[in-house]
């Protein structure tokens, strides 16, 4: 299992736009999921043992974030030819048993992750009403292994900020977790292993 950082986008970054399919078939966008106070965009999987780790807390995020007018959407880029449990088919069965409320998008083209400058998942990045940049980091301190439960304590302290019209700490430690798989050739400048 290869620990990977996230780049940390800088803040104040206009949100990439996006157009992906969603696993009940419908295209969404960044417009569609956005919400007025702010979005959340996550780049997750279905088989990579840190996001099978806080799972379970993406999903109360989902229901905890909507109704306070928080958009939230996950997006898949990993190379399906090498990783076929992320396969569109099986984010259907992943989304269904993990009772995300949220968009879960395929990233085929990995453009997506490439214009995030997203590297590992989970990678998290909260933009505020404005699409600007707030927040880009773990969830928390918990790792697989790890005797931290997962509460998603840094996340949920930046949505808590937006929500409430504060300020968001500067202060953000990097998320870590699995490689983001890029198809052969495909693998960004930015990412280093």
């Amino acid at each position: 299992m290869v620990r990977t950082p996230s780049t940390m986008l800088p803040l104040g970054t206009r949100a990439p736009d996006f157009a992906l399919p969603n696993v009940d078939g419908r295209t969404v966008t960044l417009a569609d999921a956005a919400g007025p106070r702010g979005t959340l965009v996550m780049f997750i999987c279905n088989h990579c043992p840190f996001v099978k780790h806080v799972a379970d807390q993406l999903a109360a995020l989902g229901r905890d974030c909507l109704p306070r007018g928080i958009g939230v959407v996950a997006i898949s880029s990993n190379d399906v030819s090498s990783h076929p449990a992320d396969s569109p088919e099986q984010m259907v069965h992943e989304a269904e048993e993990r009772g995300y409320v949220f968009p879960y998008l395929y990233d085929e083209t990995q453009d997506v992750a490439h214009a995030y400058h997203a590297a590992c998942t989970p990678d998290f990045f909260l933009f505020d009403g404005d699409c600007k940049l707030a927040y880009r980091g773990q969830l928390d301190a918990s790792r697989p292994g790890s005797e931290i439960p997962v509460t998603g304590a840094d996340l949920r302290a930046a949505i808590d900020a937006l929500v409430a019209g504060r300020p968001v700490a500067t202060e953000q430690r990097p998320s870590l977790g699995c490689n983001i798989k890029w198809k052969p050739g495909n693998e960004p400048a930015y990412f280093t292993k």
